[in-house]
């Protein structure tokens, strides 16, 4: 089985954004997940403050196995990785940077990708063993800050910039060292159709496109 830095590696050159799914039932993951996949989308986080979203990773881990990589997002526990584990999930995001969730994800060959904001905390995750690092939320920054912390952190680190992006304000966070991003209610909200769902992950992947 290949190791999680070259899973999510391979996943991120292919398509470097994480759909975050809050709010997603399993009744829609698969025609949500459907739109985000035949988009080019390779990453896929369902948050566990969604409903029932165990049985909405299970569906989606199964259905899109080597096409994405599935998992979880706002997991806040070892017991949260662990759940996340056993029903098929092989990424773990978090909105924190808490060294146990980071090792436990680690100790399970799952993907690792913390919150963080400051670059303590960058480093304290780094440390702990994360594949990458989201900046969050985005959006309480602003690209200078990232620019001056990518002047600090490890060069081979994948920084992800996340909330509040949107395909206009992507070029600028890429300018200023984010590597990828993730991108939650501007592209999906609960209730939002699959329709619209697919026009949206177009642009956004159409967006990352320009960038390369």
């Amino acid at each position: 089985m290949t190791d999680p830095a070259t899973r999510f590696a391979e996943a991120f050159a292919t398509c470097p954004l994480v759909a975050v799914l809050r709010g997603l039932t399993p009744d829609e993951a698969a025609p949500i997940g459907d739109a985000l996949v035949d988009a080019g989308f390779t990453l896929l986080e369902v948050p566990l403050n969604s409903p029932d979203p165990l049985a909405s990773i299970a569906a989606m881990a199964k259905r899109y196995a080597g096409r994405a990589i599935v998992g979880a997002g706002t997991v806040l526990t070892p017991q949260d990785v662990a759940a996340v584990a056993d029903a098929g999930g092989a990424l773990i995001v978090s909105p924190n940077t808490d060294p146990a969730v980071i090792r436990a994800s680690v100790e399970r060959g799952l993907i690792s990708l913390p919150g963080y904001f400051t670059p303590s905390e960058a480093f304290a995750a780094l440390q702990a063993g994360a594949h990458g690092l989201k900046l969050f939320p985005a959006e309480g920054g602003a690209p200078a800050f990232l620019k001056a912390q990518r002047a600090v952190l490890p060069k081979a680190t994948k920084v992800l910039a996340v909330g509040g992006i949107t395909p206009d304000t992507m070029p600028q966070w890429h300018a200023a060292g984010a590597d990828g991003f993730g991108l939650g209610s501007n592209l999906y909200r609960a209730g939002k159709s699959a329709a619209d769902v697919a026009r949206d992950a177009a642009a956004f992947v159409q967006a990352a496109k320009d960038l390369a």
